[in-house]
């Protein structure tokens, strides 16, 4: 998968991680950068088009699909990170709502698209998806559900010619991760290392210095050997 000339969507990218996604797609020449928020974006450049995508909203959702016609590539950007203490389950509605199935249904919305032009789906996830930090446990639950569905996509459309990728990211310089004073890299850096990684067809994506540094276990570890193995029993003639 090469951007340069490509079409993109990528929601929840008004700022932090999407913003900068927006920025490195042009940079790697993308063709057209469909760029999905709810309050519009600041960059001026005659080739991204703003579409108002409220991802937990069906209705801006199937708008969407209307507005972009055609599509090489989606990255699922948009998540929200509360704190809580599983104590309300309002929380880990809404953190499921946005995080897992607002990335379902982006997803599954524009699948025909992706079929149609080969693409990529691109799943922005979390170091959290594989243990939670305490703090932030709906989170942490909303993208380890992320990362099963994931996991199935990449099974069932491996068929289809649809390359399904699981980005998984540490602590990012952004609004989401203001209240941790700990390492942190930049929106620049970790937009940078999703693209190579799409690039280089990884299907596990560790863009920064806290999630490369588990990269190689996670990739040769027993989770990783049971997807394979389970990818296996998923017949050829599957179609979603």
């Amino acid at each position: 998968m090469n951007i340069t000339g490509k079409t993109v969507l990528i929601t929840g990218a008004n700022r932090g991680i999407g913003h900068a996604l927006v920025l490195e797609a042009l940079r790697r020449g993308a063709k057209r950068v469909y760029a999905g928020t709810r309050s519009g974006i600041d960059i001026a450049d005659e080739r991204v088009i703003p579409v108002v995508l409220d991802v937990t909203n069906d209705e801006q959702i199937e708008q969407a699909v209307l507005q972009v016609r055609s599509l090489d590539v989606v990255i699922n950007n948009s998540g929200i990170a509360p704190y809580d203490d599983l104590s309300n389950p309002a929380v880990i509605e809404q953190a499921l709502a946005v995080n897992f199935f607002g990335m379902y249904k982006v997803s599954r919305a524009f699948l025909p698209m992706l079929k149609h032009a080969k693409g990529a789906l691109v799943n922005n996830l979390s170091l959290m998806a594989l243990a939670p930090l305490p703090l932030t446990p709906s989170y942490a639950i909303s993208k380890a559900a992320a990362l099963s569905m994931t996991q199935s996509l990449r099974a069932l459309l491996a068929a289809q010619n649809v390359s399904v990728h699981g980005v998984f990211l540490g602590p990012v310089d952004t609004d989401m991760t203001r209240g941790f004073e700990i390492p942190k890299a930049s929106p620049e850096s970790v937009a940078a290392g999703i693209f190579d990684g799409l690039e280089g067809n990884e299907e596990d994506i560790f863009p920064d210095a806290m999630s490369r540094s588990i990269a190689d276990g996670w990739r040769n570890g027993v989770a990783k050997e049971f997807e394979r193995q389970y990818a296996a029993f998923v017949p050829a003639s599957a179609a979603l």
